[in-house]
Order: C-alpha cells, then structure tokens, then sequence
C-alpha cells in the first residue's frame, strides 16, 4: 500500500447541488440559479471523490492524520492569540509602559489578520495551499519570537502585527485545506472538528494567560507558541504533497498592486471603526479623516481589480448569488456574535455580581453545543438542504437573543448559561452548512479565495458589530444615567459597589441591563 504524503481529494467531471446533495445539472449554478459565464467554467467537484489513484483509502491514511493534527495545532495557536494577551494587560503594562495605548496589543493582531484573509486566499489558489501555509506559520513563529523579545509598548504591538500577518495565512489556509483534503460527505466532521479547537482555544485563551501571567512571566504568552508552531510546521512540510495541476495556459502574475490595496483600504477603514468612539469620537477630524481616506483607497482598489489579470478579490465573489449571500450570512454571524462575546462577560459580572471565573463560564458553555450541533448538522441539510439548515439554525439563535431581555432582573447565573447553551447549538447548525455549502460549489481553483472571502466577511462582521453596539450599548447609558454613559467605566465602578450608595449601584446595575438588553436585541436584528 502506498504509504506517500496526503493530497487533497482531485477535482472530477461534475459540481454538486448543495441542496441536495447531488449532481447538478452542468447549466445550472448553485441552489439551481443560472450560473452565467464565471460558474459554468468553475472546475468542477465530485458527487463522492474516492482517494486519488494508487493511494490509500482517505479514512485509513496515517498521513492525513498528522496533516489534520497540524491543521488543528495552527487553529489552535490563531485562536489563542487573539485571546491569550486579555488577562496579562497589567503585568505587561507594568513591566513596558503605554497604558494610554494598550488596546492596539488586540486591534494590530485583528487589524492583520483581517485584511490578509483574501490576499492568503487568493495566493493558496495561485501558488498551492502548503508554500503560503508554510510561510504564514513562519511568519507567526517570527512574530511570537520577536514579541517575547519587545522592549516597549511600541515594539510590541509591531511584533504583534506581524503575527497577525501569520495568523491570517493560518485562519484562511486551514479550512481551505480541510475541504480539500475530505470528500463533502466527511466535511462536517472535520469541519466541526476545527470549530471545537477553535472555540476551546478562543475560550481557553484568557485563563491560560493569567496562569502564565501570574506564575510566569508574561513574555512566555509568546514563547510557548514556538514548540507547538514548530510541531505542525514540521507536520506540514514533512507529510503534506500538493499534487500538480494541470494548467491550459502560463499562470497569470500575482496582482501585489491589488493586494496592497486590499491590505492598506482594510487597515484604514477598520482603524477607524475600531478606534471610533474609544479613541476618539465618531465625528471628531481623526475619525471623519480615516473614513474619507477609506473611502478613496476602496474606489482605487476597485479601479486596480477590474484591471488586474487575476485579481486578488475577483468579481465574481459578489456575482454569484449563493457566494454573495454566504458571504452577507457570515457578516451577520460575525456581528450577532458579538452581542454575547463581548457584552456578556460585562452582564454576568456587573449585574449578576459573578466573578470573573463564573462570569466567563457563562460565556464559555456554548463551545459545548456549538461543535456538537455543527457534527450533527449534517444529519439535517442532507434531509433538507444546506440552505435551509442554516435558516433554521439563524432563525433559532434570533429567539435565543429575543429571549436575553426577558431574563428577570437580576436574575441568576444559569439563566444566560441555558440561552448559551441553546445559542451555541443554534450557530452551529447556522455557519457550518454554510462554509461546507459554498466550498462544494467551486473548485480546487477558486477554494482559497472563497472560503477566504466568507471569513473575511465574518471578521468584518464582528468588527462592525463592535462598534455599532458599542456606541448602542453607551447610546444607552447615556439615556439611563442622564449623563455621558461608557459601558467599560459604569463596570469598573461596579467592581466596588461598597463604595457607592446602594440606590447608585442599584441605577448602575439597571443601566448595564438595560443597556445589555438593547445590545441583545439589536443583535437579532442581524440574525434575522
């Protein structure tokens, strides 16, 4: 038996219907729309690609196993570092300094991350999956290096950008790579195994830095991400083999003037949406001057792409409808999801008065149902398809925000648990048949850049999310309080409520709820 490296499943003769999972009609695009000239030339998918010729049954090569283990060790370590640094902020304050600046240790890693997505996306399908997963990693090692080595504030958040860059390649190059390597009936389990690994890690991230924070010190946040990082590089240099494809023609030149577009338009206007409103206010020179720079640098991209031979962020990503409305749904996934990741923790601890541990148990019980629900959904779109499996599972996580305002005042601590629990269950069955979906539409050739672009769409969900509810959940405050409102002060003036009059921590208390409550709301809104 050929015991050689894993490949990724070949591309055979006919693409799949994804609602029903199968073969579609060669006319016809995905959900059965008419799919014009760009879909009809997609390279098509299998109906159940079996292993390539000469090689072992897929279940039964070790190979693809530690390609999977690598897989997993890179989503891993992506996840942890967007989380990890949170609860060391005071002692890596206190040893560089930069108080006043902090935040941009979170928002230089998602700033990077985010705006790499389709530039990784669209190279993995120009030069392969494993050189731009191979760089990415080596560049996230570089980063977490350079990172324990900071000697000021400043250095730090630079080094943490450049982990970003790493991460980005990580993030993207995974899930593209787990479609490649399972036929679409195994893909939800690989699939929804990633997503465990992801939300344990994401989890799992703050207490791990405490512990090294507290036990440690704060600069091993980073080196701990070198042994793990080299493990799977080596995993995926030593057992991961991209097949040759055939092509008709010479490959066309990297667009790098689109990338650099993509790079600086996204790093400008999702600056001023992380900053807006914290930094400085929304309608103040600095906010007004990134938006307008945004702006003119997102009509250059554009201008650069229609030009471009092979562009970083081709047309037909918004074109086609079912990649189009994927791409809407993971930008509505994005922001719904920072309703309870973000303001919750807040809720839990300001007006339930649990401590931060229970506070982020609260949070934390939805990565219990979330992988479980996203390894069953396949049971329910192969009855009834991948679009509505994932209207049901929107439609469920809409009541779950629906129902956050009518928890009682103040209600205990397992009372948003349940709506966690039932939350998570919900996301599950709505983004899972979602990413499976869209990938078994097109093929080898135009995997990277999709599945890149519905990421890229989630994180730019989540970044909008911030800052909508954000100045909501203040917008808020304002009104209850009678004054100017800021959700992150009102909860530190909770963290000592004998300090103040019972009455006035009482008021607080309602206005963190309320506020909370409209934040909850507003969320389903999106999810609706």
């Amino acid at each position: 038996m050929n015991q050689g490296p894993v490949s990724g499943t070949p591309d055979p003769p006919r693409p799949r219907d994804p609602r029903t999972a199968t073969p579609a009609p060669e006319a016809n695009g995905p959900d059965g729309d008419p799919a014009g000239p760009e879909a009809t030339s997609v390279p098509p998918l299998p109906p159940d690609p079996g292993p390539a010729p000469g090689s072992p049954a897929p279940a039964r090569d070790g190979r693809r196993g530690a390609v999977v283990a690598a897989l997993m060790l890179c989503m891993a370590l992506a996840a942890l570092d967007g989380t990890i640094v949170s609860t060391a902020v005071p002692q890596i304050v206190g040893d560089l300094g930069g108080f006043s600046y902090f935040s941009w240790l979170f928002a230089g890693y998602l700033l990077a991350v985010t705006v790499t997505l389709p530039v990784y996306g669209k190279l993995s399908d120009t030069l392969g999956r494993k050189p731009v997963l191979v760089i990415g990693a080596a560049l996230f090692l570089a980063g977490s290096l350079l990172c324990a080595l900071a000697w000021d504030m400043t250095s730090l958040i630079a080094f943490r950008v450049v982990q970003g860059l790493g991460g980005g390649a990580l993030q993207g190059t995974v899930q593209t790579l787990a479609a490649d390597l399972y036929p679409l009936k195994e893909r939800p389990r690989i699939q929804a195994r990633l997503s465990t690994v992801w939300a344990l890690s994401a989890v799992a991230g703050p207490g791990l830095g405490g512990v090294i924070a507290t036990y440690a010190d704060w600069r091993w946040i980073f080196l701990v991400n070198l042994p793990v990082g080299a493990v799977a590089l080596w995993l995926i240099v030593r057992h991961l083999h991209e097949p040759a494809r055939e092509r008709t023609g010479p490959r066309p030149p990297v667009d790098w003037a689109g990338a650099l577009g993509v790079f600086c338009c996204g790093a400008v206007l999702l600056t001023a949406l992380v900053q807006g409103g914290v930094a400085w206010e929304w309608l103040s020179t600095p906010s007004l001057a990134l938006l307008a720079t945004g702006v003119v640098l997102a009509g250059a991209t554009v201008l650069v792409e229609r030009r471009a031979a092979d562009p970083v962020i081709p047309g037909w990503v918004w074109r086609r409808r079912t990649i189009a409305a994927v791409n809407l749904a993971l930008g509505c996934l994005g922001l719904l999801m920072v309703a309870p990741t973000v303001f919750l923790p807040t809720y839990a601890q300001s007006v339930l008065g649990l401590a931060p541990v229970a506070a982020g148990f609260v949070l934390s019980v939805m990565t219990l149902s979330w992988p479980v629900a996203a390894a069953l959904s396949q049971h329910v779109y192969r009855r009834i398809g991948f679009r509505d499996t994932a209207l049901v599972g929107s439609g469920a996580a809409t009541l779950v925000l629906l129902a956050f305002p009518l928890l009682p005042y103040p209600g205990s601590g397992w009372q948003p648990a349940l709506l966690m629990l039932a939350l998570g269950a919900a996301l599950g069955l709505f983004q899972l048949p979602l990413i499976v979906g869209v990938q078994s539409t097109v093929g080898w050739a135009e995997r990277g850049t999709t599945t890149a672009s519905v990421l890229f769409c989630r994180q730019i969900g989540q970044t909008l999310g911030a800052a909508l509810l954000g100045a909501v959940a203040n917008a808020v405050l304002t009104a209850r309080l009678g004054t100017s409102g800021d959700l992150d002060a009102v909860a530190r003036a909770l963290d000592e409520p004998s300090a103040m009059a019972p009455a006035t921590a009482d008021a607080l208390r309602r206005a963190v709820d309320a506020a909370v409550e409209t934040v909850h709301l507003g969320a389903a809104c999106a999810g609706a």
